[in-house]
């Protein structure tokens, strides 16, 4: 038994005596901790040696402690078990050499066997049990098939996508199968780590708000749904679209447990646009964790007043930036931990 599971409790609609706390990116580059790590070795070691993930993961449990883990790895080891390359260059972030463009390329790319290209992973998240000893649930994740299409497309981060985004709409046909292998392979990659001990999973949409509704609804739901259902009868599964606010009624139809909301969505709109019976996760802006630690507990506080203790989950907007004093992250696990309704 976890001893601390209000997370799962608000995953389940539960009413609890205060909401749960985590980060997203909280095992990450604001913890001096890490960053000993990430000198040592480099980004995909880190993801690929099991003793590193699990310790990367178990982190900010033992100095900012959430309550909840997510598991330290990347959304872009799944097109690399497909056949796409991936690097990760300093200054640039992630970087495919031979970008997915027409259907000869989209035919090359592989469902793999999850064990066989991603057994790693699974080895991390039986370490990474060990070590949190049951003490908080454990978060496993994958990138929507949208987001990691448009790395797959365009080679590289941008601020538009344009270039994946016009191979969706220029070729079509070619885009849906690539999509379609993308969604395969994330849904048996989520599958084998819920049976190898993920208490939970969040899929991340994080190039979602670059599309319009009605392409949102072709290019990502479609293929985010198909995972939700997969998933939903073995687990809990958040989803969360950055800049998706459109699409939370929607999403609040399917048979997730929960809806990640990003800082632009006030609590009133996404309680609204969701239909107030689902359990919402959020929306802190992370930028706003630079403030002093005063402000920072003063303004949470005020955020779980919006949205209601029950039915949700609290969080930052997007990932914590690798910036932030510690202090600053610990102050607002804690203003969660103090809050009294």
């Amino acid at each position: 038994m976890i001893k601390n599971d209000l997370f799962l409790r608000a995953l389940n609609g539960e009413t609890i005596e205060r909401p749960p706390v985590w980060m997203m990116r909280q095992a990450g580059r604001y913890l001096p901790e890490f960053r000993a790590l990430r000198d040592k070795y480099d980004f995909f070691t880190r993801c690929r040696t099991p003793e590193l993930a699990a310790e990367i993961t178990v982190q900010p449990i033992r100095v900012v402690k959430p309550d909840a883990a997510i598991l330290f790895s990347d959304i872009l080891v799944v097109p690399q078990a497909m056949g796409i390359e991936v690097e990760m260059k300093p200054e640039i972030g992630p970087w495919l050499p031979n970008p997915v463009r027409s259907l000869a390329d989209v035919e090359k790319v592989r469902v793999p066997d999850i064990q066989e290209s991603l057994g790693y992973v699974m080895d991390a998240i039986k370490l990474t049990k060990q070590e949190l000893n049951d003490e908080v649930p454990l978060i496993g994740f994958a990138g929507s098939p949208w987001t990691i299409f448009c790395y797959a497309v365009e080679g590289k981060g941008s601020k538009t996508f344009d270039t994946a985004k016009g191979f969706c709409f220029s070729q079509p046909e070619a885009a849906h199968v690539l999509l379609q292998k993308i969604t395969d392979t994330t849904i048996a990659y989520l599958l084998e780590k819920v049976k190898t001990g993920c208490d939970a999973i969040q899929i991340f949409d994080s190039w979602g708000g670059m599309l319009s509704p009605d392409d949102y609804r072709e290019f990502s739901w479609k293929y985010i749904n198909q995972i939700v259902e997969a998933l939903a009868p073995h687990t809990r599964v958040i989803v969360f679209g950055k800049g998706c606010w459109f699409a939370l009624n929607e999403m609040a139809q399917s048979k997730a447990s929960a809806l990640g909301v990003d800082w632009t969505c006030s609590a009133r709109n996404a309680r609204y646009l969701s239909g107030g019976n689902i359990t919402l996760q959020g929306n802190f802006d992370p930028a706003r964790l630079l403030s002093p630690p005063a402000t920072i507990k003063k303004m949470v506080h005020q955020m779980i007043d919006e949205f209601g203790k029950d039915r949700y989950i609290v969080n930052l907007g997007h990932g914590i930036l690798p910036h932030i004093p510690v202090d600053h992250a610990r102050a607002f696990i804690d203003a969660v931990k103090e809050y009294n309704s």
